[in-house]
Formats: C-alpha cells, sequence, structure tokens
C-alpha cells in the first residue's frame, strides 16, 4: 500500500499499519508516506527516529510541520515530547535528532 494521492471527490483511507518504514537517506531516521500531492508536492508521512539518530544541519524547500507523537525528538532550539508541535519555515537551517527514539506526524506544505 502507498501513500494516497489527492483525491477530488469523497474520502479516502489509509491503513499505515500495513506500510512498511522506508528508508529516507539519513540513517535512523525512516517514514511511511501517508499523503502526496502528486501535482504540488505537498505531504504527509509518519516518521520513526531510532534511538540516537542524528542529522546534521538541513533545510526544506517547504514549510516543514512536526508532530510528536510518542518518545523525544529534539533539534538545536528546543527538546520536543508527545504532544509537541514545532513549524519551520522554508529554506530554515536546523539539525534533527532522537535520544531515546520517536515516533512523529511529518507534514511539507507550500
Amino acid at each position: 500500500m502507498t501513500a494516497i494521492d489527492r483525491q477530488h471527490t469523497g474520502s479516502h483511507h489509509i491503513d499505515t499499519t500495513l506500510n512498511n518504514w522506508q528508508e529516507t537517506g539519513a540513517p535512523g531516521f525512516w517514514l511511511k508516506p501517508i499523503f502526496k500531492d502528486s501535482q504540488t508536492g505537498v505531504s504527509t508521512a509518519l516518521m520513526k527516529i531510532d534511538p540516537g539518530a542524528y542529522t546534521p544541519d538541513h533545510a526544506h524547500d517547504q514549510l516543514e510541520e512536526i508532530y510528536v507523537l510518542d518518545g523525544d525528538f529534539y533539534d538545536a532550539e528546543h527538546s520536543y515530547g508527545p504532544g509537541h508541535y514545532c513549524q519551520r519555515a522554508i529554506g530554515a537551517m536546523h539539525e534533527a535528532g532522537s535520544k531515546g527514539g520517536c515516533t512523529m506526524l511529518l507534514m511539507y506544505r507550500r
């Protein structure tokens, strides 16, 4: 099962438990795509970060929204736990990591 593409009518659903975690290119960072608008690049995914995983400064070409579901997540500015939300402006440099591992909802918007 893959992510749902943008729909124009009706309701659509996905069972994320049926999707496998996909490598992201950053060691210890994994994605389960949920939604991807193939026309705009807007997307929603679950991200899992393994305990001790870290990625140095980088930026994204879209607005990034993070909602921590479980575990711990950190950047150079703050540490986040379950229920914490973070939004990053387009092009904002940031690092990312987790001491004990975490799962988060990750959204990219134009």
